[in-house]
């Protein structure tokens, strides 16, 4: 297999994830919406949690690379 083919493959295959993943959440939509919102709403929440938290322990950690003392 070459690389090329291999690349194809791998997008093939991702491609081929996210269709099967956007119709799982459309069937839990179709048959359970409430709940399929709230947990929707739960996920989108946590990440957004974790990608605060991902920034600012970035910061920290640039600001003691650089010398600087935290409180």
């Amino acid at each position: 297999m070459t690389d090329a083919s291999r690349s194809r493959t791998n997008i093939a295959a991702l491609l081929t994830i996210l269709a099967l993943s956007a119709a799982t959440m459309v069937w839990l939509f179709w048959h359970f919406p409430l709940i399929t919102s709230v947990a929707t709403v739960a996920v989108l929440a946590v990440l957004g949690v974790c990608a605060r938290l991902a920034r600012l322990s970035d910061t920290d950690m640039t600001d003691l690379s650089q010398g600087k003392q935290g409180v």
